[in-house]
């Protein structure tokens, strides 16, 4: 009898942890990038290479950056909500076309409309890197302070813009 105990104990925790872990939703993993400052870096913009963007020039403002590629098909799902969101001039967008061609980024933007105020180039994706990019599109709401206060994994939609990040963006807007 006791030895049916222990595979039974066993199979219990088991499935325990199956049903907790699909009932997660795979776009809510926790950055440990969340209160932190925003990596600094200075990345050519897409349009103009010879000048230069650098996240220490949105000191005092609120922002979100959007990391996207051409090649990315999330990337063109919610793009649309991004040229709406731009036309509110809600909150300034800027994008970080991450492991991409220039060309074929400038042709999307042609394409589908920019949503940006500026676009910067990392082909290597080391400032993605540096920001925890999982894959695209990952959007990240930067307080006045430069500080992280969320980040959106995957594509951003009516929904989670309404719910989550708009409201965010309201409060910190308030703050000094």
């Amino acid at each position: 009898m006791t030895r049916f105990i222990w595979p039974f104990i066993i199979f219990v925790v088991l499935a325990g942890f199956l049903y907790v872990g699909l009932n997660l939703d795979p776009r809510e993993v926790p950055s440990p990038l969340i209160g932190k400052p925003a990596p600094a870096f200075t990345l050519p913009q897409l349009h103009e290479p010879s000048k230069q963007f650098s996240p220490a020039e949105m000191k005092g403002k609120v922002w979100l950056l959007n990391v996207w590629a051409s090649w990315c098909v999330s990337c063109r799902e919610e793009h649309p909500i991004l040229v709406e969101l731009s036309r509110k001039n809600i909150v300034p967008i800027y994008g970080l076309d991450y492991k991409d061609k220039r060309a074929d980024a400038q042709a999307t933007l042609r394409e589908g409309g920019d949503p940006y105020v500026l676009s910067v180039s990392d082909p290597e994706g080391r400032t993605g890197i540096d920001y925890g990019v999982y894959g695209v599109p990952e959007t990240y709401v930067i307080d006045k302070q430069g500080v992280i206060q969320y980040k959106q994994i995957g594509p951003i939609t009516h929904q989670n813009l309404r719910e989550k990040i708009l409201p965010l963006v309201a409060e910190l807007e308030k703050r000094p």
